[in-house]
């Protein structure tokens, strides 16, 4: 048995490319693009993660997509928590639970999707503006 792939519903391709390539790092490795079926199919992986794509699945005929929390979340390990945290409010990305402690914070993709970032090795030190911040939204 061999994993493949995890694969999410986005409501709007270019944005969720933006989200998932621009913004955190994936890299986009394939697409099909399916016209009888009228849908779109993108895989991007974190660039240490080749073999563990997200596949983005963009439905040509709009549908609306209720997040529910049974899903749970991606994760993603960082170097260094506190930047990238960082560098994700300066692109306008809510930090829905910053890394009070150093280890974990969430985020969500622009269909409301939580991923969760973890510090690559042992937790940073606890500092601000991080240790007091408050959670936003839910995550």
């Amino acid at each position: 048995m061999k994993y493949l792939h995890t694969m999410i519903r986005v409501s709007n391709l270019d944005q969720s490319l933006d989200f998932f390539v621009n913004k955190l790092g994936f890299v986009e490795q394939r697409r099909h693009v399916n016209d009888k079926g009228r849908y779109t199919l993108v895989f991007v992986a974190a660039p240490e993660s080749p073999d563990a794509p997200v596949e983005l699945t963009y439905n040509w005929d709009p549908e609306v997509y209720t997040g529910g929390r049974n899903f749970g979340h991606l994760a993603l390990e960082v170097d260094d928590i506190y930047d990238y945290c960082a560098k994700l409010q300066k692109q306008g990305i809510t930090i829905n639970r910053p890394p009070r402690d150093g280890r974990m914070a969430f985020i969500k993709t622009p269909d409301g999707i939580s991923i969760e970032l973890l510090q690559k090795g042992a937790a940073l030190a606890v500092t601000e503006p991080w240790s007091s911040m408050a959670n936003t939204g839910s995550w």
